[in-house]
């Protein structure tokens, strides 16, 4: 058995080391890093100082960005391939590996978010390039989603996510590859619902991090992600996912999480943006991706061309890119007219 992590940031490090520490003797793993220079650091220091600092990576994890040594031949049913690059470099990696023509048969990325220019989610854009390539039907692929910090998976603490495809084979040897020890992996073909739920908990958070930081209290906030989390169903049901996907990890569990916990990207952009910050230095200083910042505005369009109401959305687009005061947003919500829940 093979698993092959592309991208070596903190999640896709953080899957890397569950796998290795999973797999000691009955598989081959490898993290494929972005760039030479940091599979060159990686290799020397066994450590990702930037993402993940002091947790040490086991003697069985391969660190190579040499495509060929890792794809030795087409269709390898027994490899897993997980796309572990934030969103907005998705198409590339999908991309180039077809371009290389020797990939396996089973594929999963761990991205969330929505295409800001077309409103794609992101099996609709694998799909429309595995189509350009007439590779639809050659390769079983699929998300794996759910509540989960990085550092958290890297040091071994109890996790539970999602792997949700129309393929039952690759549901299957995703459980087979990654069900183990800490991490345990349930299964679903509700992709659509498992992508919305990925994507808005970000922008959800965003709101929960402006409601904390201006210290409205925990009543606030329980009324913010629980909208939000109608907000979030209408528009997955509206998009043709299943209600109850919204009620289990991908969905409740992931805003609980991001939209509370401290090492939340974008629960912090909340945060720093009712501080008074500006956008463009919160972003400078993160570090890292805050996805629900680049979705948002398509987020708010899907919304639109669905006909579905969301008004925390549509109040975080106007602070983040109208410049609408936290406070006045706000009031903006609180002064909406009463309506049936």
């Amino acid at each position: 058995m093979k698993i092959t992590v592309i991208g070596a940031g903190s999640w896709g490090t953080a899957v890397a080391l569950h796998a290795a520490k999973s797999h000691q003797n009955d598989a081959q793993i490898r993290l494929s890093p972005r760039t030479e220079l940091q599979a060159h650091e990686l290799e020397v220091q066994r450590v990702n100082t930037r993402y993940l600092p002091g947790v040490s990576f086991p003697k069985n994890l391969q660190i190579t960005r040499d495509w060929g040594k890792i794809f030795h031949q087409p269709n390898e049913a027994d490899h897993l391939l997980i796309i572990a690059t934030p969103f907005s470099g998705l198409a590339d990696v999908v991309g180039a590996l077809l371009d290389f023509g020797r990939f396996p048969l089973h594929w999963i990325w761990l991205c969330k978010g929505i295409d800001p220019d077309s409103g794609k989610l992101p099996h609709e854009v694998i799909a429309e390039i595995f189509s350009q390539k007439s590779l639809s039907h050659q390769i079983n692929y699929g998300v794996l989603s759910g509540p989960s910090f990085a550092i958290e998976v890297a040091k071994g603490l109890p996790c539970a996510l999602t792997v949700a495809s129309q393929s039952v084979n690759l549901c299957q040897f995703t459980q087979k590859v990654l069900h183990h020890g800490h991490m345990r992996i349930y299964a679903t073909d509700d992709v659509i619902g498992v992508e919305i739920g990925g994507a808005i908990k970000n922008i959800l958070a965003i709101a929960t991090g402006i409601v904390d930081g201006l210290h409205l209290g925990l009543n606030a906030r329980a009324a913010l992600i629980t909208r939000g989390m109608a907000e979030m169903s209408r528009l997955g049901l509206a998009m043709g996912a299943d209600q109850e996907t919204f009620m289990g990890l991908t969905g409740l569990g992931d805003l609980i999480l991001t939209a509370t916990g401290d090492l939340s990207r974008n629960r912090r952009v909340g945060l720093e943006l009712a501080q008074g910050k500006s956008l463009t230095s919160i972003l400078e200083n993160l570090g890292q991706v805050a996805e629900g910042v680049r979705c948002a505005q398509a987020v708010k369009a899907l919304a639109q061309t669905h006909q579905v109401n969301m008004p925390i959305v549509e109040t975080v687009c106007e602070v983040l890119f109208n410049q609408l005061n936290p406070q006045d947003a706000v009031k903006q919500i609180m002064s909406r007219d009463p309506r049936h829940e």
